[in-house]
């Protein structure tokens, strides 16, 4: 059964450079240790997309529809539908002092910022240096060797996973809710309590709810302090 834009599926994919087949994303935590792509405190799991919406590559995003649950598929990306060609006018070469100036020490391939924009250090020599401007990314073909892992049917289901993409760092379980006709209850676990940005976080899953689910009005969040238990002396 083919998927189409709406559906709320888990995907997991590994991205690549076709040119030099280096892989720059992906979900799953082996390859990324693999790849030398790992980031302590990332969570590496099968991404929540909702078909249509954008939260993936448009290209990719597209591609989704032909896909079949469980079945391996792959995704070439030219330039053109990914990060755009190469612009020669964004390659601009620069005095060394400039950025020693501001306490830059350059050195080839290393990302910096400079005049407010990311540049990455192409050359260096005879006291200037050679700043690329360009997305990473620009002018490569990319390709996503991608598995559709599970599509969510029940309201449940995709509520709770909603919960869980934008408060990644708590288990998805850890969180009670209750769907009346036309609100609903969340109950936060206290790993949540003090997250930074976490009422940031509700205000984001009160607003995907009320996107995907119209009937819901209300996004109730209850947090319980319970008082610790008295020791006798």
């Amino acid at each position: 059964m083919s998927l189409q834009k709406g559906d709320f599926i888990l995907l997991d994919y590994v991205a690549k450079v076709k040119e030099t087949g280096e892989v720059f994303d992906t979900t799953v935590e082996e390859i990324a240790k693999k790849e030398r792509l790992y980031k302590e405190g990332e969570i590496y799991e099968p991404k929540l997309v909702v078909i249509g919406e954008g939260w993936v590559l448009k290209a990719l995003d597209e591609s989704l529809t032909t896909m079949e649950v469980s079945k391996p598929a792959t995704v070439e990306i030219p330039p053109e539908k990914a990060f755009g060609a190469r612009d020669p006018e964004k390659v601009k070469r620069i005095p060394l002092r400039q950025l020693t100036a501001k306490g830059i020490t350059p050195a080839l391939g290393m990302r910096l910022e400079y005049d407010n924009k990311m540049a990455i250090v192409r050359a260096m020599g005879a006291g200037r240096v050679l700043l690329d401007f360009n997305p990473p990314l620009a002018g490569k073909t990319l390709v996503y060797d991608v598995t559709v892992q599970k599509k969510l049917e029940t309201k449940q289901e995709k509520i709770a996973a909603l919960i869980h993409r934008r408060i990644p760092s708590v288990e998805a379980e850890k969180f009670k809710f209750t769907v009346k006709a036309k609100a609903v209850s969340i109950e936060m676990p206290e790993e949540a309590f003090y997250l930074e940005g976490i009422q940031v976080a509700k205000r984001g899953i009160a607003l995907d709810v009320q996107k995907f689910f119209p009937e819901i009005t209300t996004v109730k969040f209850f947090e319980t302090f319970k008082a610790e238990p008295k020791t006798k002396t």
